[in-house]
């Protein structure tokens, strides 16, 4: 059996991370004896998401550049000096077959350096709209895959390769799972169950929206199952004890939560869209305005161009929310719509087609 030597790089989100550790997972089935390596930033969550899904893990001390003036501009050059020195001796070192990038700053240097020294190079790119260090970096790589239409605005077109985004597998078939997903959550089966989902940190916005609209909710039978991320969860655990409502900072069993709810808030963070394109379940979009390039709202816009899903911006939310909520729940033909439509979107062999391209690279 063949084994090859495989450095990922990405991170600062968990929409970097996760499909990094989905391909390294999905790699190391069809080769077991690979090793792996893992280089992220030194002071973001790979450090710690990674090493918990079995694999190690080198950081490298590099950051954002941020769009106003401030000290950490100041070190910029010279974090990018250092890594870069940093990701030489990385790659030399470990001698790698491939470098996969999934996007994030840390993924720059060692996808620079390994395309400089000749070394087969991919990016995935899970965004509507790339980010910067994708952008640069699809100039040098031999292969981008990509999860929307129409990104040859952005990289190469004879690189380009649309995958998809890796989702978890356990999301493939849940409707086998309504019953267990029920009793998991100790929910009633005769009652609607809304999910509220605002990032593995949480989302304070949408926090403060479902806080004031609890009766509202109530009033209309619906049972909340509420994310309300780690950063929250001392202001809104005492909602616990609120009838049907329950509160969660962290939810471990997703396909549980994704196979009890009729319908989903969520932030637009790319693996989100993903997620919920292979669930199918009516979605009310609210993106963050704070994140690099407006990204969530591009990729909100990506479904519901498409009429498979609701986009409602922050600060249309006290004016409009309850009717677009109202709407949606007092209409069965427009949630089997959304449902079909975002269902159409979802391109579910993502992990197994991006392999398929790393493979292809490392059989050259």
């Amino acid at each position: 059996m063949k084994s090859y030597k495989v450095i990922l790089s990405g991170g600062g989100t968990g929409g970097h991370i996760y499909p990094a550790i989905a391909i390294a997972n999905e790699l190391q089935l069809r080769f077991p004896s690979t090793e792996f390596l893992f280089v992220g930033a030194s002071d973001k969550m790979e450090m710690q998401k990674v090493p918990q899904a079995g694999y190690s893990i080198v950081g490298l001390w590099i950051s954002g550049f941020q769009r106003r003036l401030t000290f950490k501009n100041l070190l910029f050059p010279f974090k990018l000096i250092f890594s870069l020195l940093k990701s030489i001796q990385i790659v030399g070192a470990f001698k790698p077959d491939i470098v996969i990038g999934t996007g994030g700053f840390a993924s720059g240097p060692v996808l620079q350096v390994a395309s400089m020294r000749g070394v087969p190079t991919l990016i995935q790119e899970q965004n509507s709209f790339p980010g910067i260090t994708n952008k640069l970096l699809s100039k040098r790589v031999n292969k981008v895959c990509v999860a929307y239409q129409g990104l040859d605005r952005f990289f190469p077109i004879n690189k380009i390769i649309l995958s998809g985004n890796p989702v978890r597998q356990d999301l493939l078939d849940l409707e086998q799972k309504t019953d267990e997903a029920y009793s998991f959550f100790n929910l009633e089966t005769d009652k609607k169950t809304l999910l509220v989902l605002g990032g593995s940190l949480g989302a304070r916005r949408i926090n403060q929206l479902i806080e004031s609209k609890l009766d509202y909710f109530k009033s209309l039978g619906v049972q909340v199952v509420w994310q309300c991320g780690k950063l929250y969860s001392e202001d809104y655990s005492k909602y616990n004890s609120s009838d049907l409502v329950q509160v969660h900072a962290f939810i471990n069993k997703m396909d549980l939560a994704y196979a009890a709810a009729d319908f989903v808030i969520s932030r637009a963070g790319a693996s989100s869209v993903s997620e919920l394109c292979v669930v199918g379940k009516p979605v009310i979009f609210i993106p963050s305005p704070n994140v690099s390039e407006d990204h969530q709202t591009k990729n909100a816009n990506a479904v519901t161009k498409n009429k498979a899903a609701i986009l409602i911006a922050e600060k249309e939310l006290d004016l409009i929310f309850e009717t677009k909520f109202s709407e949606l729940f007092s209409s069965e033909s427009q949630q089997e719509l959304l449902s079909e439509n975002i269902k159409k979107l979802a391109l579910r062999g993502a992990t197994k087609t991006i392999v398929d391209e790393i493979e292809k690279l490392l059989t050259k």
